[in-house]
């Protein structure tokens, strides 16, 4: 059946897919290639590639002459217009002229251009995409989802590589199991790859749905000195990411954090060197929990936070205690040296709970709360340049783009303080812009900011904790057209609705001061690939959102235009979707 459902995608939907035959019980191994192509809207053009392996594969029948889809078999009703349009249209389409084949061949592996609009969507895999054994969980499940959504005209996948997982036994042995198949998989599929350099641990955080700690070497090192870990005031360990106030420190077998960090990205880089640039389009670098650059303040695990809690400042271990000490003795304080603020609240106080975080005389306008701010908040800073430098000589020439996710933190951002920004590390208030050196920094290293919570409105969250999401993305925005960074964005929740479609589109025109240029965000990548997403009305929605995201700013077609294009696409394509969501669940 795997052939019939490629023929029938390909005529409606979308680039050439690769069809991949899957072996079921009792069934023999009948693997093929066939390329398919849609019914031509204005404008569209189509490139014929040659084989890159040495069989020669001939060109697809069409669905109405397949002898898989016609004959004592039959033909479905319903693929009727799939068959004339593929028959009317693929004379038009075999005349391209093969200078401009090449010409778009050449823009497709240089990526997007200036003169190219629209924005392309990838989507985040599952976490547990590998299994704890390295092999590659849901194969079958697997190869359904990725065929399905490049025939939606997804651009490609985000997949995080697990330090926890690869390097999991012993310091410098690395299993790249699982991923090696994912990889190769996603390249014969066509779609292109964000590798996430994720040197946190999965569980804790929201949308967390497993468990993969830190290498267990790294854990043994921690469990002997606790000051590994980030610590709050009142003692509590967090084990999601080792301190950055050891960074240059050999307190792992030897290695400093940083150079275990270096060393596993070229690890990376030679691993997979012949899919980078092609393939693998673009490296995320893990600085903090959930992959973020950011203090671990406000933990979900065992109920220590909740939403829309302030946090707490994560600097009491005896590394980041010891660099206090010296700032504050630089600085002609020494006083200041000893502790973080004591009165700063619990996690899950408000602002006007604290006399460190509240509007009138509050602790953070004092010099010591400056004093303080700056250097908390520098610290970060410092552990993304150290980080990224590594990054960019590992990467640097070969084909492939940087990028460092930062957190969507809108809560009481309509307050003075913006107390929950300050404890993740984001010296942003209202009277300070915390995200431009940020986007400086990420400009020195030729990074992407990547930012998160774009699909969330104002008027959607709790509006007593003055929520404000949309005006926290129009200064990350601003932030990075001043520092002349790339934006790109995450959605922060899973949403299928077309409310939240509309507001990821209207973010990523980033037309947020009336602005007419034709910038756009450089990607969006959409969270998350789930059974759910494969439920009818949420595909259909999904394929819409695709198409008028690829369609980029200036288009002024309709939603209602957009879906009824894709409708066709949808029908046909069902038992492939279906496929994918039944064998996710399993």
């Amino acid at each position: 059946m795997a052939m019939n459902i490629t023929f029938q995608i390909g005529a409606l939907a979308g680039t050439p897919i690769q069809a991949e035959s899957i072996t079921s019980a009792g069934t023999g191994s009948d693997s093929s290639a066939a390329a398919a192509w849609k019914t031509p809207i204005p404008n569209i053009r189509c490139q014929i590639r040659k084989q890159e392996t040495i069989e020669q594969k001939s060109q697809p029948t069409s669905p109405c002459r397949s002898p898989i889809l016609s004959g004592c078999n039959g033909i479905r009703p319903d693929l009727s217009v799939a068959c004339r349009a593929f028959a009317t249209e693929t004379l038009e389409f075999m005349t391209l002229d093969e200078s401009k084949a090449a010409e778009e061949e050449k823009m497709y592996k240089e990526g997007k251009t200036e003169k190219e609009k629209g924005v392309p969507v990838y989507v985040m895999m599952p976490l547990d995409s590998v299994t704890m054994g390295n092999t590659l969980n849901r194969k079958k499940a697997m190869n359904a989802s990725l065929q399905a959504l490049k025939s939606a005209g997804v651009e490609g996948l985000m997949v995080d590589v697990w330090w926890g997982l690869v390097e999991r036994d012993a310091p410098g042995v690395y299993n790249w199991g699982g991923y090696t198949e994912l990889l190769e998989m996603a390249k014969r599929h066509g779609l292109k790859v964000q590798a996430v350099m994720s040197f946190h641990q999965c569980g804790g955080n929201v949308g967390d749905s497993c468990t993969i700690p830190l290498p267990k070497w790294a854990v043994e090192e921690i469990d002997k000195d606790q000051d590994l870990a980030y610590t709050d005031q009142w003692g509590r360990r967090n084990y999601e990411y080792i301190s950055l106030g050891c960074d240059t420190l050999p307190v792992l077998k030897g290695r400093t954090p940083v150079q275990c960090y270096s060393d596993f990205m070229r690890a990376f880089r030679d691993n997979f060197k012949h899919l980078l640039g092609d393939t693998i389009v673009e490296i995320q670098v893990g600085m903090g929990p959930a992959g973020e650059l950011r203090y671990p303040s406000y933990p979900e695990q065992n109920g220590t936070w909740r939403f829309p809690g302030i946090g707490a400042f994560q600097c009491y271990d005896k590394y980041m205690l010891s660099s206090l000490k010296a700032a504050a003795e630089a600085a002609g304080k020494p006083e200041w040296g000893s502790t973080g603020p004591t009165d700063a609240g619990e996690y899950n106080n408000w602002p006007e709970d604290t006399q460190f975080f509240r509007k009138e005389g509050g602790g953070w306008t004092s010099p010591y709360g400056e004093f303080f701010l700056t250097w908390y908040s520098q610290m970060l800073l410092d552990h993304g340049e150290r980080i990224l430098s590594s990054a960019k000589a590992t990467f640097e020439n070969i084909g492939v783009k940087i990028s460092v996710k930062i957190a969507g933190i809108h809560w009481h951002y309509g307050t003075r303080s913006h107390a929950p920004e300050l404890t993740a590390g984001y010296y942003n208030t209202r009277f300070r812009d915390g995200y431009l050196p940020i986007a400086r920094m990420l400009a020195r290293h030729g990074a992407i900011f990547n930012f998160t919570c774009i699909e969330m409105r104002d008027h959607e969250q709790p509006q007593d904790a003055l929520c404000a999401p949309e005006r926290l993305v129009s200064q990350g925005t601003l932030a990075t057209r001043e520092a002349d960074v790339p934006l790109a964005g995450e959605n922060a929740l899973p949403r299928f609705d077309e409310y939240a479609h509309e507001q990821i589109l209207q973010a990523s025109s980033l037309n947020i001061d009336g602005s007419s240029d034709d910038k756009e965000m450089c990607a969006f990548t959409y969270l998350r690939m789930n059974p759910h997403l494969f439920q009818p009305d949420n595909w259909r929605r999904f394929v819409a959102f695709v198409k008028k995201m690829k369609e980029g700013k200036g288009a002024d077609r309709c939603w209602e235009e957009v879906e009824r294009e894709a409708e066709h696409f949808v029908h046909v394509s069902r038992p492939l979707v279906q496929e994918a969501a039944v064998a996710l669940m399993h």
